[in-house]
């Protein structure tokens, strides 16, 4: 729990949310190119640069504005008190004239249920980890809020589509790092952090705010549920800390630590851009926009994390004017002040 909220931290906040934007802006044309096309149309180093006026995002984007916009009006963070507004902010945005962003399935099958009116834990996709996950949990991180309260945030907005252990385990993890840049911590202590967090965390189920989500055909408790997470979870941070250990080879991440389509891998090659790069942002979202996976989401997770790292400074002061969701990613930079109720 942080006592106060200081210029700083507020700035931090600013930039990891626009970061997320600015990244899935860069890595939206790339994500179905592979490695050699995003050369030939970009060069080297991959995009650089925002395209149009508006700038375009992806569903990574708006989901996290939902998710944002959950938090911001939820009157206390309980589980009975935000879950129905994650679950009508999924379902005002799966119903948006503006999700034409090539939306993830899991996602668009999750709230067709949820929009029956089943319970979330039956709604939700079971045996789904992707990156939709934790894609969009950035706004839990920026919360001033205990580090259990974090967790069952970042879980339960996971599981109202993504039922799958990894997917649970990730947006936590994915939240707790962002916290953690926002309190200072240097990008290149995350990786040892999260392992710890993961390694402590292994066998806690938050029955609090899953219910009983973990019920379900070869599982013999919650906490062998949950277990099968964070050991997938440890198993990537483990490929993220030994790629880390070699010279970095300028070629595409995700031979390293995956093509970012699954939750875990997402936030490890999301790491590896945001550390090869942490002291040259843009270039971090170039490196996760230059891949063969999952473009949009690495990079925005990349940016998410640079951007908590340094603040607003990381970024081009003109691309905050023409981003997508602009007003929405300003209003959303409150969250990281104390609560007033």
């Amino acid at each position: 729990m942080i006592a106060g909220v200081t210029d700083s931290t507020l700035q931090r906040a600013a930039g990891s949310l626009f970061g997320l934007a600015y990244g899935d802006a860069l890595g939206k044309p790339t994500e179905f190119l592979t490695v050699a096309e995003i050369h030939r149309r970009y060069g080297p180093t991959g995009p650089r640069e925002l395209e149009g006026d508006p700038v375009l995002v992806t569903d990574d984007t708006q989901m996290a504005i939902a998710v944002g916009w959950a938090l911001r009006d939820a009157p206390v963070l309980i589980p009975e008190a935000v879950e129905p507004l994650l679950r009508e902010r999924f379902l005002a945005w799966a119903v948006s004239p503006d999700n034409n962003r090539a939306p993830g399935m899991t996602c668009l099958r999750a709230c067709a249920e949820l929009a029956r009116g089943v319970r979330w834990q039956e709604a939700t996709v079971a045996g789904s980890k992707g990156c939709g996950a934790n894609m969009r949990v950035t706004p839990v991180g920026l919360l001033p809020v205990d580090a259990d309260t974090l967790a069952g945030l970042a879980q339960l907005q996971a599981g109202l589509t993504h039922g799958h252990p990894t997917g649970l385990a990730a947006s936590e993890l994915t939240a707790y790092a962002v916290r953690l840049l926002l309190d200072g911590v240097a990008l290149d202590e995350l990786p040892e952090l999260l392992t710890a967090r993961a390694r402590e965390q292994r066998r806690v189920y938050r029955a609090d705010w899953l219910g009983d989500l973990w019920r379900r055909p070869g599982v013999d408790s919650p906490e062998d549920f949950i277990a099968r997470g964070w050991d997938e979870c440890l198993r990537a941070l483990g490929r993220l800390t030994a790629a880390l250990g070699r010279p970095d080879d300028g070629g595409d991440p995700c031979r390293h630590t995956g093509e970012g389509w699954v939750a875990e891998e997402a936030l490890a090659t999301a790491l590896l851009c945001a550390l090869r790069h942490a002291e040259d942002p843009v270039a971090a979202l170039a490196r996760g926009a230059t891949t063969a996976g999952d473009s949009d989401s690495i990079a925005a997770l990349a940016g998410a994390f640079v951007g908590a790292a340094h603040g607003m400074s990381a970024w081009p002061e003109d691309w905050s004017a023409r981003i997508e969701y602009a007003a929405s990613l300003t209003t959303l930079t409150e969250l990281a002040l104390p609560p007033t109720h």
